[in-house]
């Protein structure tokens, strides 16, 4: 199995970084054979839309003669999402919605007429389903009873993802961490890991054999820190 693991938080010690890492950690559990594509978009951020990447996406004569090199970047994202069994991203409540920069990575991966079609009832995705995990982590509280701001991140991220094919998803929010001390962050990470959904997981090719490895920079998993100080707030 092959698991691609997003970041989006700009700080190494975060909630979001926390209950992703967590995410992958269970998936291992049941895959203990998986090999782990890493993209820390908070760490190693990708460029927003550039001039010749807007020039190719203008128009279908330009998508069908793109100018040199305007879509390499994209491709290259896409592919990491083509070769993924699964998908887990870590990602903070930014100003009621995602990150610039998860949606910079969006930009790049949504992309029409390879990753979907447009047609007279809408985007239809092009790409083979398979499951997203979504670790939200939020200072103020988005669902729930204790719900007091609009959720912008959810319905966006999901109809993005799913516009490409990706619909089988599962939101794990961890909400209020602004109000978390740190020695409460394990608890908190543990009860909104309660959710987590794993017998598709089940359904994979390539669950097992193999100890996991991280095909790009990164340390094993079963080595990396979660939260080891405080961290107030989402990010």
């Amino acid at each position: 199995m092959n698991i691609l693991h997003i970041d989006s938080s700009p700080r190494q010690e975060s909630h979001s970084r926390a209950l992703s890492a967590a995410i992958v950690e269970r998936l291992l559990e049941v895959a203990n054979g998986a090999t782990i594509t890493r993209r820390d978009l908070g760490a190693d951020p990708l460029p927003q839309t550039e001039a010749l990447y807007a020039a190719a996406l203008a128009s279908p004569a330009t998508l069908a003669a793109p100018p040199m090199g305007s879509l390499d970047l994209s491709e290259v994202l896409i592919r990491e999402v083509e070769a993924a069994d699964v998908i887990v991203i870590g990602t903070p409540m930014h100003n009621l919605t995602i990150p610039s920069v998860l949606k910079a990575w969006i930009d790049q991966i949504l992309r029409v007429g390879r990753t979907m079609k447009s047609t007279p009832s809408g985007k239809v995705g092009m790409l083979q389903d398979r499951p997203v995990f979504i670790g939200a982590a939020s200072g103020g509280f988005f669902t729930g009873e204790r719900a007091n701001q609009p959720d912008f991140l959810t319905p966006y991220l999901s109809l993005a993802l799913s516009s490409i094919g990706l619909r089988t998803q599962q939101f794990l929010p961890l909400q209020g961490t602004a109000f978390l001390d740190w020695s409460q962050a394990p608890l908190a990470r543990d009860k909104a890991l309660t959710a987590l959904d794993l017998t598709v997981v089940g359904q994979l090719r390539g669950v097992a054999g193999r100890p996991a490895a991280l095909s790009s920079i990164g340390r094993p998993y079963r080595d990396a820190p979660l939260l080891s100080r405080a961290s107030p707030g989402a990010f």
